[in-house]
């Protein structure tokens, strides 16, 4: 890095830019400075999605690998080095909770096939939680597409109202009113008292 600076002043102290170039370089020191940095807010977020600990270590671990890996593909042009990784954490996370839910599906699925059980018992309760989840996407649809984004980030994703807004690139205040908004409408589409 020969001391030239090669990152924005947006990317604040430690420049997290110039230490992914040097990631992409091989540079070993660089990624453990990287990875003390973030390791905190990546495993945080990791483990919001998750809720298991040890499966929240285990993504983690496999976002850092990624880092290393990936390093040289970041772009400072599309965002900052934090989002990046905060990214790539989330992706994994969700990837993992929706292995996990195929995973229980199929054990689910294998457990109806016995013949004992009557699938006529479920069908009330099915077609009740069917008609629910149908009248929420349809409140959702009814949302601006800011306000359901916003949304969909901090109560399906599991983002903070600060890493929505970071992810968004949009002050915080921003994230506050589009989800204040976005919940007003839903609650009165859902016909939820105040």
């Amino acid at each position: 890095m020969h001391g030239q600076p090669f990152g924005s002043a947006a990317e604040g102290p430690p420049d997290l830019a110039d230490r992914l170039r040097a990631i992409a370089l091989g540079d070993l020191a660089a990624f453990e400075e990287f990875y003390r940095e973030l390791s905190g807010p990546v495993f945080g977020l990791v483990r919001r999605v998750l809720r298991d600990r040890a499966q929240s270590e285990e993504v983690t671990q496999e976002v850092f690998t990624d880092v290393w890996r990936l390093a040289a593909r970041f772009d400072p042009a599309m965002g900052c080095a934090r989002s990046w990784v905060l990214t790539m954490a989330h992706r994994r996370a969700v990837d993992r909770v929706r292995s996990e839910q195929a995973a229980t599906a199929r054990t689910e699925e294998a457990g109806r096939l016995d013949p004992v059980a009557s699938p006529a018992d479920d069908v009330p309760e099915q077609v009740e939680h069917r008609l629910e989840r149908e009248k929420v996407r349809r409140c959702l649809r009814r949302l601006t597409e800011l306000q359901r984004e916003t949304v969909r980030l901090t109560y399906y994703t599991g983002y903070t109202q600060r890493e929505a807004a970071d992810l968004l690139g949009v002050p915080l205040t921003t994230v506050k009113g589009r989800l204040r908004d976005g919940l007003i409408r839903l609650r009165d589409c859902l016909g939820v008292g105040a």
